[in-house]
Parts: C-alpha cells; structure tokens; sequence
C-alpha cells in the first residue's frame, strides 16, 4: 500500500503496551480496494505502522471449529446472548500460532481466552486443547462433552497491516489479500475487499472519521460467520444479508487457485505439518 510507505515504523512492543492500556471500542469496515489508498492518504501526521525485520505487512492464517450442526455459526447467525467462537491463529512469518476462543455470557460480558500453541498442530485440536474447551462450555450453557464433536470448519487467510495512531490512543489493522477455505476443499477470495478494523476508546479514532468522509459506515462482518454463509447458501443469512448481497457476492469472488493465496493450502487435514520457524513472536492481535 503505497499510502503507508512514508509513515514512520513502530515495534511490535509499544503497540503491545499501548494496547494494554486502551479499553477498546471495535469497529469493522467493509473497504473496496480502490477506495483504500485515497482513505488511507489522509492518515493523520505521526501514524506509524508496525515494522518487524523491515516488513510491514504480515500473513494470518486462522482454522475454525465448531460441531458438526455449527453451534458456533447458529449462535452468532441467530445471535443468541450466550455463544463462542473457537480458532487458531497462525502467524505465519513468524512461526508463532495461539489458540483463541472467545465467549460471551448471560450478562453480555466477550471474554477472550489467549494461549500458545502448537503451529504445527494448528489444524486440530489437541487433547489439552478440547478438555480446555470443555471447562470453558458450562459458563455459556453448553454441555462440556460437546467438545468431543468439535471440527475443523474453516480456515481463513489475509495479510494484516498494523498502524498506531499519533497519540497511541488508537490503533487500526487493515486486512487484505482475503481468502477463504472450507473442510469440503471448496473456497473463494475477495481480491477487490479489505476489511480495516478500528480499535479505539469510547471515542471514534481519526481513521474511523476518514472512513465516515468516505461515506463508509461499520459492518456487522465475521471472516467465520460471514465466510461461512458464502460458502453455504443453505445456511441463515439474514444477518450478513447485505454484505452477501454486495461484497461478498459471488459476482465479486475469485475462484481459490491451487497455488492459494497467503496462509491458506488448497488443501488440508488434521495431520498437515506446515513448517516451524523459529524464535517465533505475534505481529500484533
């Protein structure tokens, strides 16, 4: 993105540390790729955009799961008040890879679990890893033994840029390359689509105030839920209705190529054993 090539680098550690510190209002956005450079270019003055070994731009790779009636999807399609959303994340230049798992309760509390995993282990789920899930189920009134039906679903993939706002009170991450993989072989990509996430305090951060010039607004958006339902017309779509509509219609996709696009294998199982780096570190969440 030529836009960002004149902003100045910052580390991986500050933006942990300022993100620690913020108490985060996230914003998705749904950005055709022709309107990103203009939107981007009025950045304010003293952005900077997260550098490591010189790259600014890193690839992402997450695997889904859920049950094979799609507990997850359904209780975000519905949305019921209580539900989660399990994944690995593989950040693939850096060979580090981390199992999430994302809840929310009866009082509408999002509590994100965060650990270390395995990269090469990061298309299944291990024994540790189901009887964790397990524990997690009864505080959203799930029956733990439904972590033994759990599955690989869908694997995304997209390549993530990171940029910190002058005053570190806000940051944003801008999505693109977007690609999409289903258990059954079958996938898509969205070569004209980013998607850019702003996370703020309670008030909107200058690039969610480019993104409203632009006359962009937030998107109800899951690379999960939203992925799946394209990928499975006979799933419910009501709530990702426009987007299925536009952005992600099928008149707007690419078909997967063999060689597949950043992070995504054309094909995959729970024993694929991608390689392992070393000294592995996070571009950033």
């Amino acid at each position: 993105m030529n836009a960002l090539a004149h902003l100045d680098p910052v580390g991986l550690d500050e933006i942990v540390a300022e993100a620690a510190l913020l108490t985060r209002v996230d914003r998705k956005y749904v950005v055709p790729r022709a309107a990103l450079e203009h939107v981007l270019g009025g950045l304010a003055d003293g952005t900077r955009v997260l550098e490591i070994d010189g790259e600014r731009r890193f690839v992402y790779e997450s695997m889904y799961f859920d049950t094979p009636d799609l507990l997850s999807f359904h209780m975000a399609a519905q949305p019921r008040r209580r539900r989660f959303k399990l994944r690995t994340r593989a950040y693939v230049d850096t060979g580090a890879a981390y199992l999430e798992m994302k809840t929310r309760g009866a009082r509408g509390a999002t509590v994100k679990e965060r650990d270390a995993y395995d990269i090469t282990r990061r298309d299944e789920l291990t024994v540790d890893a189901r009887a964790d899930v397990a524990d997690a189920f009864p505080a959203i009134g799930v029956a733990p033994d439904r972590a033994d039906d759990l599955d690989a679903v869908l694997k995304t993939g997209y390549r993530r840029t990171t940029l910190l706002a002058p005053d570190g009170a806000s940051r944003a991450t801008v999505d693109t390359d977007l690609t999409w993989l289903g258990a059954d072989g079958s996938g898509f990509l969205l070569p004209g689509l980013a998607i850019v996430e702003t996370k703020s305090g309670a008030r909107a951060s200058d690039v969610d105030r480019l993104l409203w010039r632009a006359g962009l607004r937030p998107a109800i958006v899951s690379k999960y839920a939203t992925g799946l339902a394209a990928l499975r017309p006979d799933l419910p779509r009501n709530r990702w209705a426009r987007l299925l509509r536009g952005a992600f219609a099928e008149t707007e996709r690419a078909a997967l190529p063999q060689s597949a696009a950043p992070g995504i294998r054309p094909t995959y199982s729970p024993t694929t054993s991608p390689r392992t780096e070393e000294e592995p570190c996070s571009p950033a969440a």
